[in-house]
């Protein structure tokens, strides 16, 4: 189905449990003949990916695979928006997938965004074993269940994660300059992040492009955090041996994410952070027992 990359993937055991339960669950819907869960794993161009039919899958049958890969969970995955049809209604658009699908035991699909805490957090397939009708009603049904997986998953993760420390506990290394700002959830909030990257490093004389790219990328992801979860964020600057590091890091969501409209936070998972991934030389992202931190470096 997927590229695979060669390196092996490190699986929380929260996600582990999570993978066994929705696997099970879903491969018990009527026609399903085989099921695939994806993971968004932080930044990059990676997902975490397990399959209903591997042998103990949550216990540790994930491999890598390409999330620019053309195939319909990643599509799904990327829109933030449910992808289904036969394999002849998707051949236009996936024609080497299906040409993969030579086994003739898949006649239809559904990929589905798995959404929690106001973020795309990966995607499940379903692979059915004959022709299906996806109407309006059931394309929310597919929907309603990835926000009900993604909810799951996220109670699993709070549950094994401590909440990340204060943005101002963060350890200073000796040399470096660091400075910490909190933004409340407002839209005034991305022009005052822009405002207060712009003089920081004004202050520290980093300008040209590196400044203005780092000033875009704070732009994206604040833009991100009060658009998609409706909460305050921090946002930490970081210049230390030539590099400077800016991360951001929310509260969660605080107002329900509409089923019609999941949220897709990631570069390849998201129109923000393609412009950190464009612009950046590292990024990446995590989820915390309360919010998610996503950071960028660039060099000076």
């Amino acid at each position: 189905m997927h590229s695979a990359a060669p390196r092996a993937p490190d699986v929380e055991p929260a996600q582990g449990r999570w993978a066994r339960d929705t696997l099970a669950s879903l491969a018990a819907v009527p026609g399903v003949r085989r099921v695939g869960l994806a993971l968004t794993d932080g930044g990059g161009r990676e997902l975490l990916f397990t399959a209903s039919d591997r042998d103990e899958a949550a216990d540790g049958q994930w491999c890598l695979i390409d999330a620019y890969d053309e195939v319909p969970l990643n599509a799904a995955i990327r829109s933030g928006a449910p992808v289904v049809g036969s394999l002849q209604d998707l051949r236009g658009r996936f024609g080497t997938f299906v040409e993969r699908q030579r086994d003739g035991l898949t006649a239809a699909l559904a990929a589905v965004p798995v959404v929690g805490s106001g973020q795309v957090l990966g995607g499940y397939v379903l692979f059915f074993d004959s022709e299906q009708r996806f109407g309006p009603g059931r394309v929310r049904a597919l929907a309603a269940v990835g926000c009900e997986v993604g909810a799951a998953l996220r109670r699993l993760q709070r549950e094994d994660v401590r909440p990340a420390p204060a943005l101002t506990d963060e350890p200073v290394p000796p040399g470096a300059r660091a400075v910490v700002h909190e933004l409340a959830p407002e839209p005034a909030a991305v022009p005052q992040a822009r405002r207060f990257l712009r003089s920081t490093l004004a202050s520290w004389g980093v300008d040209g492009r590196a400044g203005e790219a780092a000033e875009l990328c704070l732009s994206e992801l604040v833009t991100n955090v009060v658009m998609h979860t409706g909460s305050g964020c921090g946002v930490r600057v970081l210049l230390d041996r030539g590099v400077l590091t800016t991360t951001v890091r929310d509260c969660g969501a605080s107002r329900p994410t509409p089923v019609s409209r999941p949220v897709d936070p990631l570069g390849v998972h998201g129109r923000g952070l393609q412009i950190v991934e464009a612009l950046a030389d590292r990024w990446g992202s995590e989820l915390d027992g309360v919010g998610t931190t996503v950071w960028f470096e660039i060099e000076l």
